[in-house]
């Protein structure tokens, strides 16, 4: 067992049960149940994480079950995404996956013995009077008109429900617990509700679906699962499931364990509100770059280990805490710093014509693909007469503290040579088009005759060696904290800046075999990925390439124009 000092308060609840003899068979089983109503966002890779990792530590196994009790907002794309996110996780369930729809039959079953037994009756008031009448926090519920309803009658009206012979909303099966009871989950918790909604699964051969409180906890039973463990807002929620488990003919017993849900500041993780996204079309889909989905995430190009590495940093906690939005950024681009092969684009180019260079040859340069990695090696990066630099990387009259290229001033074009800007010519509106420059052939690689130093370093692409892409330069969907706090409405913190689409970038043509899922750095202006809207070359038209910004870097100048401005 692994020193009690390093485990967090589940790992140290677990050790116990093991050493104390209390798991059947002294094997974990744990699951992982969403609701297939929505994509994954990253909350849950916190509970994927711990479900599966738990599973992993401790020798046991880990099942997949898809809650699916609301057949109205349910559908196959969201089960289909649901284990492409797991497996890009690198979790699997093997053939532990199951459904809550697997024990419809036996949930039914049950239903009826309690019905039987007078520990459920089917209830005809309208739920509007069911929330009237359940009471609130410091008043006691008031008991439903049917709660005595003679069990004959009950059997008869919920076969009736089951038959589709009643219409929605007319009646209702309800546990006949205490109307009294403090805690609100326990005043006669419904059952089952009548639904005439296609299952993605079972089809139409159901009229009336279980609840969750009911299914999930009687689910768990049946797959024989030792540790539920769940998020905090299911605490209220323990004296139901244990109900749920206690009920005659349940063979195993469950115990349910709850943990801090994962929250970071800048973004929502209701799947309410991210559905009203897309369906508003204020992002693009479900894998909307800016989306907390997973499928979100992914696409912009974040790695598993990334975020398994963020899920690690925060821990553990029975206290719900808000984690910064840059702790996730940092660990993005601590694994990013690792796997990704730097190239060369420029996001707005300007021409840098190199006078003295001769017009018809190509020269090649050597230049690392991640100095994180030597075992990378190294690519072949063309060298022109005339060049694409940042627009942004000249200035005619620098200011001071700048570094960069200046007519008069001189540069070291990153891995080639030294060049001199000497001139610019401008369009009828006064914007630059060009710039004229002059090289020193001494200087090839950066080093000089006379061993001089720059301070600037710019990147570069050749103009009739690169490949025309466009650039989609992602930030937070939304520009506050606590998006909607101050207004009451989340969407009137929408970031308008979340995405900037930059259609005329150059990058090099190395990137011409790029593959979805490489691992880029654009060097000094961020990691970046392939994105799928990318075409691919034909015969008749030239690749559209297609770039997503992960996440920024760190911009020393910026810093320097921010401590600048904070000065004056």
């Amino acid at each position: 067992m692994e020193d009690s000092k390093n485990l967090n308060f589940i790992e140290k609840i677990i050790e116990d049960d093991l050493a104390a003899g209390r798991v059947p068979g002294n094997k974990i089983v744990t699951r992982f149940p969403p609701e297939p109503n929505g994509y994954l966002h990253i909350g849950h890779i916190k509970s994927i994480c711990l479900n599966f990792g738990l599973a992993q530590k401790y020798g046991g196994v880990c099942h997949l079950r898809l809650d699916d009790t609301n057949p109205e907002k349910e559908d196959m794309e969201y089960i289909n995404s649901i284990k492409s996110d797991i497996r890009w996780l690198g979790f699997d369930w093997g053939d532990n996956e199951f459904y809550a729809s697997d024990y419809y039959e036996r949930l039914y079953e049950i239903a009826v013995r309690l019905i039987k037994e007078g520990l459920a009756y089917v209830d005809s008031q309208s739920p509007e009077e069911v929330r009237k009448n359940r009471g609130t926090l410091t008043e006691p519920g008031v008991n439903s008109p049917d709660r005595d309803r003679p069990i004959e009658e009950n059997l008869r009206l919920f076969e009736e429900m089951a038959a589709g012979k009643h219409p929605e909303g007319k009646y209702l099966l309800r546990a006949r617990l205490d109307m009294a009871s403090p805690n609100i989950n326990m005043r006669d918790p419904a059952l089952y509700r009548i639904k005439f909604a296609e299952h993605p699964r079972t089809g139409n051969r159901w009229c009336v679906y279980p609840m969750y409180d009911f299914t999930h906890p009687i689910s768990d039973a049946i797959e024989g699962i030792t540790h539920s463990i769940c998020t905090l807002e299911f605490e209220d929620h323990r004296p139901a499931y244990d109900w749920a488990c206690s009920i005659d003919g349940i063979d195993h017993t469950p115990h349910q364990y709850e943990f801090a849900r994962l929250n970071i500041n800048y973004l929502v993780m209701s799947k309410r509100r991210l559905l009203s996204l897309v369906k508003n079309g204020l992002v693009s889909g479900w894998d909307d770059p800016r989306m907390p989905t997973i499928s979100g995430i992914r696409r912009r190009g974040y790695s598993p280990e990334a975020m398994k590495d963020f899920i690690a940093r925060v821990g553990v906690a029975k206290v719900e805490s808000t984690v910064d939005y840059s702790l996730m950024e940092f660990c993005v681009r601590e694994d990013l710093n690792k796997r990704a092969r730097r190239v060369m684009a420029v996001k707005n180019p300007v021409r840098l014509v190199i006078d003295n260079y001769k017009t018809d040859i190509t020269e090649y340069f050597d230049v690392e693909n991640n100095p994180e990695k030597p075992e990378d090696g190294t690519r072949r990066v063309p060298f022109t007469r005339e060049l694409f630099i940042e627009a942004d990387d000249f200035m005619e009259e620098p200011v001071k503290g700048w570094h960069r290229l200046y007519i008069g001033g001189e540069v070291r074009l990153k891995s080639a040579y030294y060049v001199k800007a000497t001139s610019c010519e401008k369009d009828e509106n006064g914007r630059i088009v060009s710039i004229h420059a002059e090289y020193d052939p001494e200087s090839r690689g950066g080093e000089t005759a006379d061993g001089r130093r720059v301070k600037g370093t710019i990147h570069w692409v050749s103009a009739s060696h690169c490949i025309d892409a466009e650039l989609r330069l992602y930030d937070k969907l939304f520009k506050a904290e606590d998006p909607g706090s101050e207004t009451g409405n989340y969407l009137d913190d929408l970031n308008p800046e979340s995405l900037v689409v930059v259609k005329n970038a150059k990058v090099e043509e190395s990137l011409g075999n790029v593959k979805l899922g490489d691992y880029l750095q654009f060097m000094r202006l961020g990691y970046f990925c392939l994105d799928k809207d990318s075409v691919p070359a034909t015969d008749e038209t030239p690749a559209r390439l297609v770039f997503n910004r992960t996440v920024t870097l760190k911009d020393s100048w910026a810093r320097m124009q921010s401590k600048e401005q904070k000065k004056g």
